[in-house]
Formats: C-alpha cells, sequence, structure tokens
C-alpha cells in the first residue's frame, strides 16, 4: 500500500515549506512530481524553485519542458507520470491520480483556504477506505512539523 501524507499548512506559505520536502526526497535518491491545479501555479514554483535558497538551486523541470521524462523533480498539472516518480506531491487541491501508482504521495493544504481543507478532509476519507497507510502533519508555531496522526 502506499504511505500518503497530509501536511496542513497553519503557519508559513507553500513556497516555504515545500521545497525543504522535495530536497529531502532528492536527498534520498526519490523521484518526484508537484502537480498544482493551475499552469501558473506550476510556472510560479518553477520560479521558485531556482531561487529559494541563496547557495544553490533544486533541480527541477516542467511537464511543458524538454526532457520532462529525465527530471528528478517534476512540476505537472496532469495525473501522468511522465518522470517515474516514486513521490507526488498535491497541492492546491489539485485532483490526484490512483494512489496505488507510487511508493509515498503528500497532500499540502492551505489551513486557511476552506476549499483546499475539504478537499484534504475528503481525500483523507477515500484513502482510509481504500487501506492506505495515512499520517497526518501539522505545523507548530514554529514552523515545524507535528505529527497529529
Amino acid at each position: 500500500m502506499t504511505d500518503v501524507l497530509f501536511y496542513h499548512l497553519t503557519e508559513t506559505r507553500l513556497e516555504d515549506a515545500l521545497p525543504p520536502l522535495i530536497d529531502k526526497c532528492v536527498e534520498r535518491g526519490w523521484r518526484v512530481a508537484v502537480q498544482t491545479r493551475e499552469p501558473a501555479r506550476r510556472d510560479a514554483l518553477d520560479q521558485h524553485l531556482w531561487t529559494f535558497r541563496e547557495e544553490s538551486f533544486l533541480p527541477h523541470g516542467t511537464d511543458e519542458a524538454d526532457f520532462a521524462e529525465s527530471q528528478p523533480v517534476l512540476l505537472t498539472v496532469t495525473s501522468g507520470n511522465t518522470n517515474a516518480a516514486t513521490v507526488r506531491f498535491i497541492v492546491d487541491g489539485a485532483e490526484p491520480p490512483p494512489a496505488d501508482a507510487y511508493e509515498r504521495i503528500v497532500f499540502m493544504f492551505d489551513g486557511h483556504d476552506q476549499a483546499q481543507l475539504e478537499a484534504a478532509r475528503a481525500q483523507w476519507k477515500k484513502l482510509k477506505g481504500e487501506g492506505h497507510n495515512l499520517t497526518y502533519w501539522q505545523q507548530t508555531s514554529e514552523g515545524r512539523w507535528e505529527k497529529k496522526a
């Protein structure tokens, strides 16, 4: 079964919380896909991942770029798995692909956005019913992740 993690953003923006999590995946040698709902959001994250740290960048590409299949991190608006990712991040309430295609799926949702909260709750219920291993993480007031369930 796929491990499914829910990350509830309460203190920081996605742009602050997402890159360190992707970086940890890349350090472990995992291929990653990040799925957004809109091309504009994908493109904004694309620009951000090149500049979020002064000392380095996070190697990645988008589903519209040449050599998308060879990217260690691929930003996409589709449910396809072009880069053969084993980890998939679902952000902004994007509709996820079937969970069984991945070792790990990570839902990141904004706790101040009611639509994203409701979408995350619906996914939790659906995936729990399918028998996946679910964990829920919430940010502390310091912006760190604390496992709640």
